[in-house]
Parts: C-alpha cells; sequence; structure tokens
C-alpha cells in the first residue's frame, strides 16, 4: 500500500496563496510553487499536476489540512486523491523534521508531502459529498447561526425591559415569545401601558393563541407602579426596544426559513433513487430518524457533519468524531479515563440531546441510563455512554438496512440479562 503512489504532494493552504510541494517516493523533491487562490492559478496548477503524473492521477496523493473548499473540491473532481490531517497532528510531524520549532509555508508543504508518504494511515481520505449534503451542512449551520442570533437579541430584550419596566417580565420571563414583543409594540413606556385598555390586551392574546394568562393578570402588571429611573431612561429604552423587535422578528422568521429548507432537503434525500444493485431495503434518513430522540436538527446535524462515517458505516471513527468516544491515559499504575473534547463540537451537541431524549421516549435507553446511574456515573457521563451505544445500534442498522424495532432491542436486552444471570 505504501508503494501506491509515486507522487506525493503537500499544499499549506491559505487564504491568497497556497504553497506546494511534491516529492517523489525516494524523498526527491520534484517542484514547488505557490498557487493564487484564482479560478485561473488554481486550473492552471491542476493541469501542471496533470502533466506531472503523466496524465495519471491516482498517482498522487494530496495532503492538505483542510477537508474541504474550492481547491480541496477542485482536485477531487479532476480524479487527485486527496487526504486531510488535524492540524495538531502536522504539529507533532514537524518535531521530526526541526527542533527548533521553525516553521514556513515551504517546510509545512514539504512536511504534509513527506507525512502522507510514510504515516497515509493518519490521513483521513477526502470525498465529493452529494449535492444535497452540502446543501444540508450549510443551511443547518446557518440555522445554528440564527438560533444563537436570536439568543443574543432576546437578551438584549430582556435586560430593556428589566431596566424601566420589570413587571412585564412576570407574563414573559425569558422576553422570547411574539406576543410579548407585540404587546412592547404598543406598550413600549410604563406611561402607555397603563393606558391600554382591557379590551385591546384581549385582542392581542387571542391573536397570538395565548391561553394561559388572563386579561386581568396582563393589564395588571401594565398599571402597576413603575421603578423610578433617571430622565430620558425610558426613552432611550423605548428606542432601543423599536430597534430590537424588528430584528428578531426577522431573525425568527429566517430561523423557520432554514427548517423548511432542512426538512425539504431530507425528503430530497429520502426520494433519491438507491445506488443500482444496493441491497438496502432503506434509505439511510429513513434509518436514521426512526431511533428514538432523532428529530429533524439531530438527524440534519448527523448527515451534515458525518456523511463520510456514515456513508462507509465506521463506527470507530463515529463515535470518534461525536466524542462519545472516552480518552484512557495509562502510564505505570495509574490509569485515568477522561472526556474526550477533539471532536466537532455540532456533532456531540446532537449526539448528546438525541440521548437525553431517547432516556424520555425509549424503554431501552432508559433502562441503560438509569444502571449508569445505579454505578455512580454522572449525568453527562451516562448520557455519552447511551449516545456511544445508540451510534453503534445506528450503525448496525445501516449495515443491514433495517428500521429501529424497539421491541426487538427490548427482547435482545432480556435475553443478554437472562444469559449472564445463568
Amino acid at each position: 500500500m505504501q508503494n501506491e503512489y509515486t507522487i506525493f504532494l503537500g499544499i499549506d493552504w491559505a487564504t491568497e496563496a497556497h504553497q506546494v510541494c511534491a516529492l517523489d517516493a525516494r524523498r526527491d523533491v520534484l517542484a514547488e510553487r505557490s498557487v493564487q487562490h484564482t479560478g485561473n492559478s488554481v486550473n492552471e496548477f491542476l493541469d501542471w499536476l496533470t502533466r506531472l503524473s503523466d496524465e495519471d492521477p491516482n498517482r498522487v496523493a494530496v495532503a492538505i489540512e483542510i477537508p474541504r473548499g474550492a481547491l480541496v473540491e477542485s482536485l477531487v473532481e479532476r480524479g487527485f486523491h486527496v487526504f486531510a490531517i488535524n492540524p495538531k497532528q502536522l504539529d507533532r510531524f514537524r518535531d521530526r523534521h526541526t527542533v527548533a520549532g521553525a516553521k514556513d509555508d515551504r517546510k509545512d508543504a514539504f512536511v504534509l508531502a513527506d507525512s502522507v508518504r510514510t504515516d497515509r494511515p493518519c490521513f483521513r481520505r477526502v470525498h465529493m459529498d452529494d449535492p444535497v449534503i452540502i446543501q444540508l451542512r450549510e443551511v443547518s449551520r446557518a440555522e445554528d447561526d440564527l438560533r444563537e442570533e436570536i439568543n443574543r437579541l432576546t437578551n438584549r430584550l430582556r435586560e430593556q425591559v428589566h431596566r424601566c419596566f420589570p413587571s412585564l417580565l412576570r407574563l414573559c420571563p425569558a422576553a422570547n415569545e411574539s406576543w410579548f414583543w407585540s404587546l412592547l409594540e404598543v406598550a413600549p413606556s410604563p406611561a402607555v401601558g397603563a393606558k391600554l385598555t382591557p379590551k385591546r390586551v384581549e385582542t392581542l392574546l387571542r391573536k397570538h393563541r395565548i391561553t394561559r394568562l388572563q386579561t386581568e393578570d396582563v393589564v395588571a402588571a401594565l398599571r402597576e407602579q413603575p421603578v423610578f429611573v433617571a430622565p430620558g431612561t425610558v426613552e432611550a429604552a423605548s428606542a432601543h426596544l423599536a430597534l430590537l423587535i424588528p430584528r428578531l422578528r426577522l431573525t425568527r422568521e429566517q430561523r423557520a426559513q432554514c427548517a423548511r429548507r432542512i426538512e425539504s432537503l431530507l425528503k430530497q434525500l429520502v426520494a433519491q433513487e438507491t445506488t443500482p444493485g444496493q441491497q438496502s431495503e432503506h434509505r439511510d434518513v429513513q434509518i436514521l430518524r426512526s431511533l428514538p430522540g432523532v428529530g429533524r436538527i439531530v438527524a440534519a446535524t448527523m448527515l451534515a457533519e458525518a456523511s463520510q462515517p456514515l456513508d462507509q458505516r465506521d463506527y470507530h471513527a463515529l463515535r470518534t468524531l461525536a466524542g462519545t468516544a472516552p480518552i484512557t491515559r495509562r502510564s505505570g499504575k495509574r490509569c485515568v479515563v477522561i472526556m474526550r473534547y477533539a471532536c466537532n463540537a455540532r456533532l456531540r451537541n446532537a449526539v448528546y440531546h438525541w440521548a437525553r431524549v431517547a432516556t424520555q421516549r425509549d424503554a431501552y435507553a432508559r433502562q441503560l441510563y438509569a444502571g449508569l446511574r445505579a454505578r455512580g456515573h454522572t449525568h453527562g457521563r451516562a448520557l455519552r455512554q447511551v449516545a456511544d451505544r445508540l451510534l453503534a445500534v445506528l450503525v448496525a442498522m445501516l449495515k443491514t438496512g433495517t428500521l429501529y424495532d424497539p421491541q426487538r432491542v427490548s427482547r435482545q436486552t432480556t435475553d443478554s440479562q437472562t444469559e449472564s444471570a445463568a
């Protein structure tokens, strides 16, 4: 396998210009060059690399730190074999070439080329994702950004309300509901709010279908004695609210659009025809969404952030990427097992909430969680182990092409317990 390639190319990726170093199997430098990040320069570089490989891109192993981008996708589309590596691993490989800590772009490109020549198993082969998966990844990340933006804007809104109209926060403590924003629009200050008629308040509550609050409660909060603030504070807070509320409405609507787009993309994945000759009965999306605790957000995050491990049915890569595989540090008589932090943060959050909901909805997950807690595991550690077990179940289901069957899992659990007792 080490002699499969005859040309080893290292690319030190940059924003404006990429440094390239090509080695042969004997570690001799064939060429070094700089590639501008423009369409013409990249195409010229690919033509040059094709000529260097004698029109055979399968002979070239390309090493780079980033797994995607225009340059990576252009290389994969031309048929070159691209391998990605974690920047932390590259730091360790660099130490083999210099102990003084020297670092520059030409040295990094050489280290990448030499490392893929000698330590290719440390690299991960990059494949072109499905176009729908690429769209799904972008939309799901945009939805996450919008959710964080809503939280930031809501906190700022709540701060302004608490500044001069704290009695209203009893009606909506988080200040994150659209009816509350409408109330602030018609009552931006305590003086205006005290003049609102019960009829208008009742109309507002009916329009937003709020049944947990009575009209009298809202009117009482509006007419409560306001706190004393310095002159001009109420006017300043009201002006700030007038700026925040439209932004909140727009951001929430954009997030709703992202949610609808994600559902549409998931349906496209389900509707895609299976590969000729494939024996799987169900699509991966259907299998994934059949598991307890997997909804739109978890399914979209799993498919967007772990498409290659799912496609390859690689359980170990999947659990490492999701952060459910623990880290063991053993030295002499000392052995410590700690949580894995080097993982995909979005994927880790997704599987955490997947396991949390599964323990509420599924008897098998609930029983597993209870057993771990009884052994003294913390809530977070128990959920990570539940998530790890669910990932193993998912990979097994993907390999066999079957949907989740809670009755089958319960029977297998009972049989294993019976065998252990015997």
